[in-house]
């Protein structure tokens, strides 16, 4: 196995922090995390698909007022799988199109991204697979503390934003808070997030340059 971190064991100490979504993290575990911009994906997007994650636990026989994030833990874990599978494909094929001011396509604020995610890897964390899209980026670290994932998270997001504000002379908010985290399961699983990370450039149809991907060697 890479040297980067071990996979999810069920049997360990496992933390669970509510924010706007529950986060899972595992002291040493590798994580795969995404965050984006926030004009990457539009309110009425976000909204059409609540509504639809709302029809999808609807089916299953549960009634309309019970929101679906209450619902969803209670599930089995394959009825579990097939949800989070339909609804992170959605997202992730639609942050793919490259909506919204996609900053990050320049390579001097993409560089900012990227040297601040590796500030502090081999102290604070060790940062595996990363690639900066134009408007999201895709990751994989571990921890060396099971509460530290999202303060990092904090951290890389208000630190690299301001240096990207700085830089374009610009107000307001850049990135989506709450980034989506997921702890990696098996060998297979951790070998086809490094490819998707890979390949997620141009696989969305950008030039070199558009992109930056780094690779962990271990």
């Amino acid at each position: 196995m890479d040297r980067l971190g071990s996979l999810f064991d069920p049997k360990a100490d496992l933390s669970i922090s509510e924010h706007i979504r529950p986060h899972w993290s595992q002291a040493g575990a590798i994580v795969f995390i995404t965050f984006r911009t926030h004009d990457s994906i539009p309110r009425e997007v976000l909204d059409r698909w609540e509504k639809e994650k709302q029809e999808w636990i609807r089916r299953l026989g549960f009634s309309i007022d019970q929101h679906w994030s209450d619902v969803l833990p209670t599930l089995d874990p394959e009825r579990q799988h097939q949800f989070k599978k339909e609804f992170n494909r959605c997202r992730e094929d639609f942050l793919d199109r490259c909506h919204g001011d996609c900053v990050l396509r320049k390579p001097e604020l993409a560089k900012i991204v990227a040297d601040t995610l590796m500030h502090f890897d081999g102290i604070r964390y060790r940062m595996g697979d990363f690639v900066v899209m134009p408007n999201h980026v895709h990751l994989m670290a571990s921890f060396e503390s099971e509460d530290a994932v999202v303060s990092q998270c904090d951290s890389w997001l208000h630190y690299s934003a301001r240096q990207i504000k700085l830089a374009r002379g610009s107000k307001g908010r850049f990135w989506q808070q709450e980034p989506f985290d997921h702890l990696v399961r098996s060998p297979d699983q951790y070998q086809y997030l490094r490819d998707y990370i890979r390949d997620n450039g141009t696989k969305a149809g950008l030039l070199p340059g558009e992109y930056l991907y780094r690779r962990y060697d271990g």
